[in-house]
């Protein structure tokens, strides 16, 4: 999805196909997306951001960063740097367990981060799926925030819940039973959904 033309064509479908996610593409124009590419990075911030709200998340993932030269974090720079540091960055001891098992499994090859793009889906959230840390919500943040896959729906997602709750007008936080039915007809464009979702979340 960084390319323009294929972000384009997705607003264009989700705008379409759903007035009040058009609404929201009205209200808030074009969203900027361009991917990174780097899953590793997404990975470790998608840890980082487990159960934290966005302000604490940042705050936390630009301390970590900041322990890298030159603020790029790498499989072999996580390794490398201490416990001691990770918690005075403010990570939790159960994160930093998660962060140094990922780290060594990248680095040892148990955990094959390269060659993703040729890699569908779902076969990268049952990779991501058996490492200690790592399920279901965040790899689908390493396919929307790293690799830019089109259709990710990340149904647990917090955010995506409440956004979902306010613009449907519903009573209740939905479950992902119902964020599926709703997302129906995104498809195969989820990913731009969510984005103006998340926006919109935050700028409410």
């Amino acid at each position: 999805m960084g390319d323009a033309d294929v972000f384009s064509a997705g607003v264009s479908h989700v705008s379409g196909s759903d007035a009040r996610i058009g609404r929201l593409v009205a209200r808030h124009g074009r969203i900027g997306f361009r991917p990174p590419g780097r899953p590793f990075a997404a990975l470790v911030e998608s840890i980082l951001s487990q159960q934290l709200n966005g302000v604490a998340a940042d705050k936390i993932i630009g301390r970590v960063s900041l322990l890298f030269k030159p603020g790029r974090i790498s499989p072999e720079g996580l390794a490398a740097v201490s416990e001691r540091e990770l918690r005075a960055a403010g990570v939790s001891p159960q994160k930093v367990s998660y962060l140094k098992d990922i780290a060594s499994r990248v680095v040892d090859g148990r955990l094959e981060l390269r060659n993703l793009a040729n890699r569908s889906d779902e076969e990268i959230v049952e990779m991501m799926d058996g490492v200690r840390g790592v399920g279901r919500w965040t790899a689908q943040m390493v396919l929307i925030f790293a690799l830019g896959r089109p259709d990710v729906l990340p149904v647990d997602d917090f955010g995506i819940r409440k956004a979902v709750k306010r613009v449907y007008g519903l009573r209740d936080l939905p479950k992902p039973v119902k964020i599926e039915e709703i997302a129906g007809p995104w498809h195969p464009y989820s990913t731009v959904a969510c984005l103006y979702l998340w926006k919109d979340k935050d700028t409410a």
